[in-house]
C-alpha cells in the first residue's frame, strides 16, 4: 500500500539537551489507524510534529506521502489537534465559524463557495455538533470541542489526521464517542489517524495498530499482541 509517513533511522535531541528519539524506523501505510502511545517525556509528540515537518530530525529522514516532511508541499490536506492547552478554546467563535476557518485554510486568498458551505456544513454533521453550529466554543464541554476541531480538520478534505492527547480532560464517555468518532472517519473516509496518547484505552479497540514509544519503538503491533508481551520481564513497562 502506498505510505503515509516514512521514518528511516531518525534521531532527535532538543539543544543541548538529551536525546528524545534514537534510531526510530517507522512506516503508517495510508488509511491506516495508528496509535502512538509511551509515558509523559517519551518521545511521542517529538515523533508527531517530525511526521508533519513541524521539527527537523537530527539525524535519518522522515517523509510524509512521499516528500520531506519539513518541505511538504501540500499542507491544506493535513489535519492537526495540537493538545488542548494550545487549541484555543476559549475563543469567542461559534463552531461554525471555527469549522469555517478549516475550510478557508484551502484557499487563503479566495471567497467560500457554495461547495465550500456545504462541505463545512458536511463536517460539522459528521461530527454530530449539527444543532449546536451556532454556540460559542466556549460554552461547549470538553468532548464536545474536541468534536469542533476535528470538524475544522475535516472541512479541510484532510488526507491524514493527528490528534495530540485529544482525551485530555474529557470523561469516559467522551473519550468512547470519540474513539467511534474516528473509527467511522477512518473506515468511511479513507483518512490516516495518528492518534497519540500517554494511555490508549479509549482506542484500544479500534486501533489497528499500536506503537510504543521510550526514546525508540519498544512495541509495533496490533494492541491485542501487547499484553502477553508486556509480561515479558525484558521489557520495560510504561
Amino acid at each position: 500500500m502506498p505510505v503515509a509517513v516514512e521514518f528511516e533511522h531518525v534521531d532527535f535531541a532538543y539543544l543541548h539537551g538529551q536525546p528524545v528519539l534514537r534510531d526510530v524506523n517507522l512506516r503508517v501505510a495510508e488509511g491506516e489507524f495508528l496509535a502512538i502511545a509511551g509515558p509523559n517525556g517519551s518521545g511521542k509528540t517529538t515523533l508527531l510534529r517530525l511526521a508533519l515537518g513541524l521539527a527537523q530530525p537530527g539525524a535519518g529522514h522522515v517523509r510524509l506521502f512521499g516528500e520531506r516532511a519539513d518541505r511538504f508541499s501540500r499542507r491544506a490536506g493535513l489535519g492537526y489537534l495540537a493538545q488542548r492547552t494550545d487549541l484555543g478554546v476559549q475563543a469567542p467563535a461559534t463552531v461554525a465559524e471555527v469549522v469555517a476557518a478549516g475550510r478557508a485554510a484551502r484557499k487563503p486568498f479566495g471567497r467560500l463557495r457554495t461547495t465550500d458551505r456545504e462541505a463545512i456544513e458536511q463536517a460539522i454533521e459528521r461530527v454530530g455538533l449539527t444543532a449546536l453550529g451556532n454556540r460559542p466554543l466556549r460554552r461547549l464541554s470538553g468532548g464536545q470541542q474536541q468534536r469542533a476541531f476535528i470538524a475544522k480538520a475535516l472541512a479541510a478534505d484532510p488526507k491524514l489526521l493527528a490528534l495530540d492527547e485529544p482525551t485530555t480532560g474529557v470523561d469516559v464517555a467522551a473519550q468512547e464517542a470519540l474513539a467511534e468518532l474516528l473509527e467511522g472517519l477512518n473506515r468511511e473516509l479513507g483518512v490516516t489517524i495518528l492518534y497519540v496518547s500517554h494511555e490508549f484505552g479509549a482506542v484500544e479497540h479500534v486501533v489497528q495498530r499500536l506503537v510504543l514509544v521510550r526514546e525508540r519503538i519498544v512495541f509495533d503491533g496490533p494492541a491485542t499482541a501487547l499484553p502477553e508481551l508486556w509480561h515479558d520481564p525484558s521489557h520495560t513497562h510504561a
